[in-house]
């Protein structure tokens, strides 16, 4: 927790399904980062959830653009950025106390990291630094 914010590691959660599980735990906003190495996801299935919990989708990885062609337009903010310190910098950014950053990335993580735990603690240290 930085400044009352709640920063979440679930980069374990590589598939769709398992980041509509992990938003659907929350009741307070969340800032989303999303994406690494697409899996053939259909991103849209986040629409509602997103809709509902998300105020801003940070999308980061080789699936950056369908990511954003599918979920775009669907939370009110979304940020691309090309690292993990860029992705945890924006959600600095736009939350607030007593809201969630929730990496949640639905993809894997070969495209940046040797392996979801290496990306989960790419996002510790990264966090750790705020």
């Amino acid at each position: 927790e930085v400044d009352g914010v709640k920063y979440i590691n679930d980069s374990k959660a590589t598939n769709v399904n398992a980041v509509w599980f992990a938003l659907d735990s929350f009741h307070v906003p969340v800032t989303l980062i999303l994406g690494g190495r697409d899996k053939g996801n259909d991103y849209s299935e986040l629409e509602s959830q997103i809709r509902e919990k998300v105020h801003t989708v940070i999308a980061i990885g080789e699936s950056k653009d369908r990511v954003e062609e599918q979920l775009g337009n669907v939370a009110p903010n979304f940020v691309r950025v090309e690292t993990m310190g860029g992705a945890v910098r924006a959600a600095q950014k736009g939350a607030k106390r007593g809201e969630v950053v929730l990496l949640s990335p639905a993809c894997a993580s070969f495209d940046m990291f040797d392996s979801y735990e290496h990306r989960g603690k790419i996002f510790k240290d990264e966090v750790n630094k705020l």
